[in-house]
C-alpha cells in the first residue's frame, strides 16, 4: 500500500508540509540568488554562441626572409639610397670648401666624381638627373597680386617638376648682399651645383617664367657635348650685336668645372666687381640696342660669346628650335588654337584619351609627338611652347616696362596659369572654355587692384 503522504500529498496534514518543504527547498534568500545566477548563466551561453572566441595564442608569421620586399626601404622611389652616407671624407669635409660666388672652385669634377663613388645608389641615371632651381625677392610684393601670382607661378614650377620626376629647390634669400636683382641667380645655381653633386644639370628658371607645355621633356641626347643651354641666336650675337640675342632668364648648366669656372668669370662682371659700372659701360657700347647702363648678367653672357668665341661657342648651345623660353607678347594669343589642335588629335586617338597615373605621362607624350610632326616649333607653330616668360611684367613689384600695359600682363598671366593648370589636371573641352572665362574674370579683378596700386604710386596716370 501506498504511502499517505505520497498518494495524496495535498490531503496529507498540515505537520507534514514544513517537513517536507524544508526537504526540497532552499532558503529564500538562496532562491533568488540561484536564479540570478542561472539567468546569467543563460547570457553567457548566448554570448558565447554569437561572439568569436578569441586566439589568445601568438599569431603564426612567416620568416622575415620571405617578408621582404622587393624594394628596400631605404631607398627612395626613384631607387637611391637616402640613408647612406658612408665616413669616407669627400669635399664636403674639406674646411677650404665654400659656397661663396667670390671663392673659385677647384677639381670640381674629380670632387663629384668622388663623392657619386662613395654614393653608388645616385650614379644611376646620374647623367640625366636634373635639379630645377627658381626663386624670388626676401620681401613680401610691393604689388598687391604679386605674392599670389608668383605662387602660382612657382606651383606650375613644382607641378612640371613632379611630372618629370626633377627635384625642386626655391630660394628666396640673397646669397651674397650686392648680388641682387638679376644678379641673385649666380649664386644660387653654383649653391646648388655643390649641394647636389648627384645631378648633372642644374635647370635655372626665372620666376616669372612658367611651363606650358607640361609633357615636353628637354632633349638631352642633342646637348651631350655642351655645358650651357640657353634660349638664343647666333647671327643676333656676332652681326646684329643685340642684347637680346639670348635670354639669360632661363638656361641649363651642366655641374662641371667648366661652369664652375663660367660662373666665376661671369659674375665678375657683376655687383662684386668693384669694376661694375665700367662694365655697364662697356656693354653698352658693345650692343647699342641696350637702353640701361647698368651692366646685366645677360649682356654679360652675350659679351663673353662675342669677345672670346672660340673659348665658349662650342660649350654653349643655342636653342632656336624650341621655346625653352619663349616671349609672352607672342605666345599667349596662339593657347586657344593650340589648345583646339590638341583636343583634335585626341578625338582621332583614343590611347591619348585614356586615363593613367600622372607618373607614367611621360609614355603619353612619347605618343602624342607622332601627331605634332607637322606642329612647326617657335613662332607660327601651333604645338604648345614649353615656357612662356614674361619679361617686363615685374608681377612682384608692379613696375612693369611702360611697353606694355599692366592689364595685358596679368591678364596674360592668368591665361598662362590656367592653360599650364588644365593640361595638369585632364580638363576636357568644356572645362577648358570654363575655366578661361573664369580666369578672364579673376585677371580683370586683379588688373583692377594692381591699376589702383600703380595709380597710388604714380607710376599710371589717372
Amino acid at each position: 500500500m501506498a504511502s499517505p503522504e505520497f498518494a495524496h500529498p495535498q490531503s496529507s496534514s498540515s505537520m507534514a508540509k514544513p517537513r517536507t518543504r524544508s526537504f526540497w527547498c532552499l532558503p529564500d534568500g538562496c532562491l533568488v540568488f540561484g536564479i540570478a545566477f542561472l539567468a546569467l548563466l543563460l547570457v553567457w551561453s548566448f554570448w558565447s554562441f554569437f561572439t568569436p572566441t578569441p586566439n589568445l595564442e601568438s599569431p603564426v608569421t612567416e620568416p622575415s626572409s620571405k617578408l621582404k620586399s622587393s624594394v628596400d626601404c631605404s631607398e627612395s622611389g626613384f631607387g637611391v639610397n637616402l640613408k647612406s652616407d658612408p665616413k669616407d671624407p669627400t669635399f664636403y669635409d674639406d674646411p677650404e670648401m665654400s659656397y661663396s660666388i667670390e671663392k673659385p672652385v677647384k677639381d670640381w669634377d674629380e670632387k663629384r666624381q668622388e663623392w657619386l663613388k662613395h654614393h653608388p645608389s645616385f650614379a644611376a641615371g646620374a647623367r640625366e638627373r636634373i635639379v630645377l632651381v627658381t626663386g624670388s625677392q626676401p620681401k613680401p610684393c610691393k604689388n598687391p597680386i604679386g605674392d599670389h601670382l608668383l605662387l602660382r607661378f612657382f606651383k606650375n614650377k613644382v607641378d612640371y617638376s613632379r611630372i618629370h620626376g626633377y627635384d625642386i629647390f626655391y630660394n628666396n634669400l640673397l646669397l651674397h648682399p650686392k648680388m641682387g636683382s638679376f644678379w641673385a641667380k649666380l649664386p644660387v645655381v653654383k649653391a646648388a651645383m655643390l649641394a647636389h653633386p648627384e645631378a648633372e644639370w642644374i635647370w635655372w628658371v626665372d620666376s616669372d617664367a612658367l611651363f606650358t607645355d607640361m609633357e615636353f621633356k628637354l632633349p638631352l641626347e642633342r646637348y651631350k657635348n655642351h655645358n650651357l643651354v640657353v634660349h638664343g641666336w647666333p647671327k643676333m650675337i656676332y652681326e646684329s650685336k643685340s642684347w637680346t640675342s639670348l635670354n639669360a632668364g632661363v638656361f641649363l648648366i651642366r655641374n662641371c668645372q667648366w661652369s664652375m669656372d663660367l660662373i666665376h668669370t661671369w659674375s665678375s662682371m657683376g655687383p662684386i666687381s668693384k669694376d661694375h659700372e665700367k662694365w655697364g659701360e662697356i656693354q653698352r657700347s658693345t650692343f647699342k640696342d641696350k637702353l640701361f647702363p647698368d651692366s646685366d648678367d645677360q649682356s654679360a653672357l652675350i659679351y663673353l660669346l662675342y669677345t672670346e668665341k672660340e673659348k665658349y661657342y662650342d660649350h654653349i648651345y643655342l636653342e632656336g628650335e624650341f621655346y625653352l623660353e619663349g616671349y609672352w607678347v607672342e605666345i599667349i594669343g596662339g593657347y586657344e588654337n593650340t589648345t583646339e589642335r590638341y583636343l583634335e588629335i585626341e578625338r582621332g586617338a583614343p590611347k591619348l584619351r585614356r586615363r593613367h597615373a600622372e607618373k607614367v605621362s611621360e609614355q603619353y607624350a612619347a605618343f602624342r609627338e607622332e601627331f605634332l610632326k607637322g606642329a612647326g616649333n617657335g613662332r607660327g607653330s601651333w604645338r604648345r611652347p614649353l615656357i612662356t616668360h614674361f619679361t617686363g611684367c615685374q608681377p612682384c613689384s608692379g613696375d612693369y616696362n611702360q611697353m606694355y600695359a599692366g592689364e595685358s600682363c596679368w591678364e596674360g598671366m592668368v591665361k598662362a596659369l590656367n592653360f599650364a593648370d588644365n593640361q595638369v589636371h585632364g580638363k576636357t573641352k568644356q572645362n577648358i572654355k570654363r575655366e578661361e572665362n573664369q580666369g578672364a574674370n579673376s585677371a580683370a579683378v586683379m588688373a583692377g587692384l594692381c591699376s589702383s596700386f600703380l595709380v597710388y604710386k604714380g607710376i599710371k596716370n589717372i
